[in-house]
């Protein structure tokens, strides 16, 4: 075949796999809101009952992303700090979901090199309560189809390319507030008043 023709063509195309076809529900993309609520810019507020995680940036704005929680026996609320962040993190597994893993007849590895194919994903914002490590982090993920759904174990689940956005602007310190899997608490704490349109439109 000569050079330039169709073979070579071919050959130049990116790799796109199945992964990256699957995006979950168009309502989990990441929007700018108008969110009421009093907590400061910079603030951090996950709904694992409605699968939103909001960046307050204050008068009344926010980013909201889907996400994807803790599966059935894995919820959990409370209010936490990003201890430290880590961009394309390698992944250690706690023993004991090692263990658990083991006894469904799952084997996972109790180390994973950072990379597209790590469960954590591009970027890992890691939650400490009291100054030491939750073992819960907000992560990304190279299963983009579990935003919106119950399928981690504890750990919250971003897009790649909104933890990355996220990444960006949260910083060591951040106050995270995690909202259970029941909601409670959360018609106190804000009010998602929906799209911010001038937002969107003129927004990062």
């Amino acid at each position: 075949m000569p050079r330039g023709g169709p073979a070579s063509v071919e050959t130049s195309l990116p790799v796109i796999t199945v992964a990256q076809l699957k995006k979950p529900a168009s309502k989990y993309w990441r929007k700018k809101v108008r969110l009421q609520t009093t907590e400061k810019p910079g603030t951090i507020i996950i709904n694992t009952n409605t699968k939103y995680l909001y960046y307050v940036e204050g008068n009344n704005r926010a980013t909201r992303y889907g996400v994807g929680v803790g599966r059935e026996g894995f919820g959990w609320s409370g209010t936490v700090k990003i201890g430290r962040k880590a961009e394309w993190p390698d992944w250690r597994p706690p023993a004991t979901m090692i263990a658990r893993e083991r006894r469904k007849g799952r084997h996972i590895p109790s180390y994973v090199k950072g990379g597209p194919n790590n469960p954590l994903g591009a970027r890992a914002l890691y939650l400490y309560k009291g100054g030491r490590d939750t073992i819960f982090r907000v992560h990304g993920t190279n299963q983009p189809w579990t935003i919106g759904q119950n399928m981690s174990s504890g750990c919250i689940r971003m897009m790649n390319q909104d933890v990355e956005h996220l990444y960006g602007r949260a910083g060591v310190g951040s106050k995270v507030i995690v909202i259970g899997p029941n909601g409670k608490g959360a018609e106190k704490l804000y009010s998602d008043r929906g799209m911010d349109f001038f937002g969107s439109l003129f927004g990062g």
